[in-house]
């Protein structure tokens, strides 16, 4: 019996498999080929005993099973912290306008990679619940017991063994944690998407040759490169897919159609190329490899990724990095046995191919992160689980349906103990998932997990020390940071963070060093210049801070805070013009940024262009109108222009907004004073002092308010205060004197 069943769930024949068809002529009309393979015996195996259910249940029933038992086996991760990177993709203020949705289009490097399509969502996500992270991961979740089900149908689709299996196996593979329970991996979630759905749609398209099929499939493949460029090798995935079918390619029927998605895909793969070296930093020392050494890379990830499908222990988020070196004679064991499978798959399953073809996908699928091309994450680990998120189709396919064809040859595929042979090996691999995904619950988990897994992970102990550090830990942070430089001596990015919470702890001598070791590592760290400046400014070092300013800018000219800081020690060495020039640097960088406003209004007034620092005073507040100390400073300005009923207002308003703040109440009483208000001056004056004791200003001024309502042994009291906490104050020697000379003490007055 040669021609197709027109029994539910059977499939027609498959070349999958070189096994040779036994007894051509049953009694059953209902049995397909894979049942005459087994001797007339319906193969109601783990995959057709699913399709089976169908007459008893709804069709949808066993693909609900499986989505629900995946997002079960992902509920540790459920509620997950962002960890690493997740922030800059789904929390960077300056993106979740509509302008920043746009700019992640039309501008490489405004975000990490430029993946657009994944930034999208995350954009209307993020509208939807914001910074909850609950709904973010079930959204990648979900997209991944998607990829799931259409692997399911692809596969069906083709014919090939143990479908069921195949897609219940890469739901489950906790190999595929990272992919999943990682935030930012949308981009292998989202892509696996589309990828799988333009596969199907060009498998129909095939079968059919209807236009609107192709029109799908091309549009599935363009979406999915906007979302992650790996997906480029779907064209020669098909291309494989069907020599697997026919034995051989035509240019008409196969390749030609397929053309557009090789242009498309090259253009996209090598544009990404392109923007990991420009903004990715994926250039370098750390990727200076030659091409027999990334060939030696190659030959061990494959065989490193094929273990970890098939033993999936030990798995952990940042891998050793491996030393490469061609003058080591194992290495070259890893590319030579992959040869030699690839030529004895060819040898032993010629006629059927299935094993070839699954070994070539599985490759060819890996390709674009064997090595060939740098990637950033190179510089930590040449491999990365998320890596072979769609590469473990081809491994998972060759298992699942290998170990359909060896129970169906044996006689138990289709009986309790192949059943449970399935339940028990998915259940396993639920497990393991349940358990992998715990240690993406929180930063601190992630790292110290991966530092127990992979102790020499020097970036491990940065990124831990970080954590520590926003933790308010910064004495274990410190050690975290000293652990790493003592792996990697080479590694600026330690030195940077070491100085970083030295100068947080007020250890500056200390912050400069490790500042400056930073730089010698990494001339071209213009956060390391900035922060260098910063420390040097604080100790009075007023020449360096501006030589350290000036160089991040020279490598960061949008740098807003580097500009706005430059102002401020110009404007503390006299150079206001400067100073002016530096602050509107700033604003042109980042229209909104108040503190650069408020600096020029300050600098403006120092110039006595008054009118023009009251504008900008005003800039400040339709930015941030909770902004207290703009408020003060509009008071000022508005002061000194004699608008002293607006000024009260702006004073009281920024008291309102700062209670505490004893210089906002001093400046009211100057006020207040100035509208002859005395006694809510000398009222302003003592707030000022109750939260001030030590403010020699106030106490003069209150002696001031009260000697002009007659209280001068209560005035004499508060000038000689203020003399004690600032004996060369001129002026309260004065007013003290007056306050003498009225009460008829000549000789204490002329002292």
């Amino acid at each position: 019996m040669r021609g197709r069943c027109s029994a539910r769930g059977c499939y027609g024949k498959s070349n999958f498999d070189s096994v040779k068809s036994v007894p051509s002529v049953v009694k059953n009309p209902c049995l397909c080929e894979a049942d005459v393979r087994s001797g007339g015996r319906p193969n109601f195996g783990f995959n057709q005993w699913l399709i089976s259910c169908r007459s008893r249940f709804p069709v949808w029933l066993p693909a609900l099973l499986l989505v629900a038992v995946t997002v079960l086996a992902y509920q540790p991760a459920w509620h997950g912290n962002l960890i690493w990177d997740d922030a800059p993709h789904i929390a960077r203020p300056e993106l979740h306008s509509f302008s920043g949705l746009v700019r992640t289009w039309i501008k490489p490097g405004a975000t990490q990679q430029y993946y657009p399509l994944v930034y999208s969502v995350f954009w209307v996500e993020h509208r939807l619940w914001g910074d909850s992270t609950l709904g973010y991961h079930l959204v990648n979740i979900l997209l991944h017991t998607v990829s799931a089900l259409l692997l399911l149908k692809i596969l069906q689709q083709l014919g090939v063994p143990g479908a069921w299996l195949a897609a219940s196996i890469f739901a489950l593979h906790p190999v595929q944690v990272e992919s999943v329970a990682w935030i930012a991996e949308r981009k292998n979630t989202l892509s696996g998407v589309f990828y799988l759905g333009s596969a199907l749609a060009y498998l129909s398209f095939d079968r059919t040759r209807t236009r609107r099929f192709y029109a799908l499939a091309l549009g599935l493949f363009v979406l999915g490169l906007f979302s992650k460029t790996v997906i480029a090798t779907l064209p020669a995935a098909l291309l494989l897919v069907f020599w697997w079918k026919r034995g051989r390619l035509s240019w008409k029927p196969d390749v030609y159609p397929l053309a557009p998605f090789f242009v498309v895909g090259m253009g996209g793969g090598l544009f990404t190329a392109w923007v990991e070296r420009k903004f990715g930093g994926a250039e370098g020392a750390a990727y200076d490899f030659s091409v027999v050494e990334r060939c030696l890379i190659a030959g061990r990830a494959l065989w490193f990724y094929a273990w970890k499908l098939v033993c999936p222990v030990k798995l952990t988020f940042i891998y050793p990095r491996w030393e490469v070196s061609s003058w080591i004679w194992w290495q070259w064991l890893f590319p030579a046995a992959g040869l030699l499978v690839v030529v004895a798959a060819w040898a032993i399953t010629r006629p059927g191919r299935g094993l070839l073809a699954g070994l070539l996908f599985y490759g060819g699928t890996l390709f674009p992160a064997l090595g060939f091309f740098n990637v950033y994450p190179f510089r930590y680990s040449f491999v990365a689980d998320h890596f072979q998120y769609l590469a473990s189709v081809g491994v998972i396919t060759l298992v699942s349906a290998g170990a359909a064809l060896l129970l169906d040859r044996w006689r138990i595929w289709g009986r309790a103990a192949g059943h449970l042979f399935c339940v028990a090996l998915l259940a396993t691999l639920a497990v393991l998932t349940w358990q992998q995904s715990k240690m993406y619950a929180d930063m601190e988990t992630l790292w110290r997990t991966t530092i127990a897994k992979n102790p020499a992970c020097w970036m491990a102990h940065i990124n831990l020390g970080t954590t520590l550090d926003r933790k308010g830990q910064t004495d274990e942070a410190i050690r975290q940071y000293r652990e790493a430089i003592r792996l990697r001596p080479d590694d600026a990015e330690a030195y940077y963070n070491l100085g970083i919470v030295l100068a947080e702890k007020g250890q500056t001598e200390g912050a400069i060093r490790q500042y400056q070791k930073a730089i010698r590592l990494r001339p071209d760290d213009a956060g390391a210049h900035y922060n260098l400046g910063i420390v040097l400014a604080g100790k009075g070092q007023t020449d360096g801070a501006i030589r350290q300013y000036q160089e991040a800018i020279r490598l960061k000219l949008d740098d807003a805070k580097a500009h706005n800081n430059l102002g401020i020690v110009l404007a503390e060495k006299g150079q206001i013009d400067d100073a002016i020039s530096q602050f509107r640097e700033a604003i042109r960088f980042k229209p909104d940024y108040a503190e650069a406003h408020n600096n020029l209004d300050n600098a403006l007034g120092m110039k006595g262009q008054i009118d023009d620092a009251i504008s900008q005073f005003r800039e400040v507040l339709r930015l941030k109108p909770d902004d207290a100390e703009a408020r003060n400073n509009l008071g000022d300005a508005l002061f000194k222009k004699g608008q002293t009923d607006e000024a009260i207002c702006q004073y009281q308003e920024a008291i309102r907004l700062r209670p505490d703040d004893a210089v906002v109440h001093y400046n009211l009483g100057i006020a207040f004073v100035r509208k002859g208000r005395i006694d809510e001056a000398i009222g302003q004056y003592q707030e000022a002092i109750r939260l001030k004791p030590d403010y020699p200003e106030a106490h003069n001024n209150l002696g001031t308010a009260l000697g002009r309502k007659g209280r001068i042994d209560d005035a004499i009291l508060q000038f000689q205060e203020a003399i004690r906490l600032k004996p060369d104050y001129p002026e309260a020697h004065n007013n003290l004197g007056t306050a003498l000379g009225i009460k008829g003490r000549t000789n204490a007055a002329i002292k």
